[in-house]
């Protein structure tokens, strides 16, 4: 079985959720399900290895390359410093030099030189490489904690602004003031082959935001716990992922306890997780929730990774889009924010709109729903609601005065 367009499925979660235990589950049943598939991870602390139960030689000059597992299964823990020297050398170079003739020295250059989130440009690299030459059906990607994997997702926009609106600029700039400049300073001038590795970097990322966007080819699950302060990373994830345009189509609840543990020593964890899981699907809703149980035994091996596969997915094909619409969505206008959110099935005219710590509370009749708003919105009030054919816009004015329902 082989698909014309490569399927792209991102993992994220707090750190230790399990994310990459799920991730890597994903890609098993995939593979078992006939898909050539790899699992990627973004993590620079890799722990996939570990989860098949693998061997890592640190000294083997492969290691950062992809590696069979199995059958159609592949996975590849990205080697970042060689995948910076390769891309990244000669801009490294330059800015190493850079801090050199400040008085920093050799070592402490050498560090500063590697850019925070090259990172996730180089795991991009290898994305948009598979995705282009249709390596494999399905590319698993197992992010690091939350709030770089964030970082990850923007990391395109970011060097396409770059590359519009100033890389240009300063590559003419310096074709005519290189010659002078040498002359009145000592500060390294940076030379053609700098701005040259830069281009080559950003024709090798060409397009990757498209596809990341393209909600039939990528969707993230957002893997969590069923305890308050795990869910509430969750949402605010959720809510930035939905922001940065990318869907998300299911919600995994990792390592539950079960219910026939209820009379013992753990009866107080089920009875927190319950009312967890119940706030998970008010919180969510209509996105689908999977559940898994925590095992006896710690997952490792391609036996238990099938066991988590299999209390995740069942028997559905974990290469399949599970939600493909888009919740929140935030726009600027003239000078206001307006939040629009889906609500299927809510037809009362009223809206009830309050705002409680860093959530805006939004309640329609019996219907009751906490909202994670972003940085901007933290210091506005909500103005006035609109509720047409199961879309809320909110209106966030400029100015912090409220306006009404």
């Amino acid at each position: 079985m082989h698909k014309q367009t490569p399927r792209i499925i991102i993992f994220s979660g707090k750190g230790g959720v399990g994310k990459t235990t799920v991730a890597a589950a994903t890609a098993l049943r995939c593979a078992q399900r006939g898909l050539k598939t790899i699992v990627i991870s973004v993590d620079i602390a890799h722990s996939l290895s570990d989860g098949f139960d693998l061997n890592t030689d640190l000294h083997d000059r492969n290691r950062g390359k992809p590696r069979q597992v199995c059958e159609r299964l592949w996975l590849q823990e990205v080697d970042i410093q060689e995948e910076l020297d390769r891309h990244w050398g000669e801009v490294s170079k330059y800015i190493a030099a850079l801090f050199g003739s400040a008085g920093v020295t050799e070592v402490l250059a050498d560090e500063l030189a590697i850019i925070p989130g090259m990172e996730d440009v180089i795991s991009l690299l290898y994305i948009n490489q598979y995705f282009r030459e249709k390596t494999y059906d399905v590319i698993v990607i197992d992010c690091a904690p939350t709030g770089e994997s964030l970082r990850f997702i923007g990391m395109p926009s970011t060097l396409e602004w770059y590359i519009k609106k100033v890389f240009s600029l300063e590559r003419n700039l310096m074709k005519v003031a290189r010659p002078i400049a040498k002359k009145l300073t000592d500060i390294p001038i940076p030379e053609d082959s700098y701005f040259a590795a830069i281009k080559d970097l950003f024709v090798k990322l060409d397009g990757v935001d498209q596809v990341l966007l393209n909600r039939s080819v990528t969707t993230v699950r957002l893997v969590t716990n069923a305890e308050k302060m795990v869910v509430r990373e969750t949402q605010r994830a959720f809510m930035y992922f939905c922001l940065y345009g990318l869907v998300v189509d299911a919600i995994v609840v990792n390592r539950l306890f079960p219910e026939n543990l209820e009379d013992g020593y753990f009866k107080d964890w089920i009875s927190t997780q319950k009312r967890g899981l119940e706030q998970i699907r008010q919180i969510f809703d209509p996105i689908p929730i999977r559940t898994v149980d925590i095992l006896r035994d710690e997952v490792i091996g391609l036996d238990r990774l099938g066991e988590v596969a299999t209390m995740v997915y069942g028997d559905a094909d974990p290469s399949e889009t599970f939600h493909q619409d888009t919740l929140y969505r935030i726009e600027q206008q003239n000078g206001d924010y307006v939040l629009t959110m889906k609500l299927p099935f809510v037809t009362k005219d009223y809206v009830d709109l309050f705002k409680e710590e860093e959530d805006l509370v939004v309640r329609i009749g019996s219907f009751k729903r906490h909202v994670f708003l972003p940085r901007a919105l933290f210091n506005r009030k909500p103005g006035k609601a609109k509720l047409k054919d199961d879309l809320l816009c909110v209106t966030f004015p400029g100015s912090t005065s409220s306006g009404g329902n």
